[in-house]
């Protein structure tokens, strides 16, 4: 899915201490904020609009497409005997 940018405003003070302690737990302050966000979209967007968004995402090759298989192939004629052939029917 296409990406973007999401700018809040946090006091300074609480930002530095939320970091350092997140830190301490070796947790990332921006997945914590990914996975809060995504909280949030689970609990208000309706499930039928997030099935809409999900299709209308996916790549056009992520689509499973059935698998051609590959047959054996005779060897190929040679042409001097499709010649012989032909002069034969004339």
């Amino acid at each position: 899915m296409r990406q973007t940018n999401l700018t809040i405003v946090f006091e300074e003070a609480k930002l530095t201490a939320l970091k350092r302690y997140l830190a301490k737990k070796e947790i990332g302050l921006e997945d914590e904020m990914i996975s809060a966000l995504n909280k949030l979209y689970e609990k208000y967007v309706p499930a039928q609009v997030r099935e809409y968004i999900e299709e209308i995402e996916v790549p056009l090759t992520d689509i499973s497409r059935p698998k051609r298989t590959v047959r054996a192939t005779s060897a190929p004629q040679d042409e001097s005997g499709k010649e012989e052939k032909q002069n034969e029917q004339l």
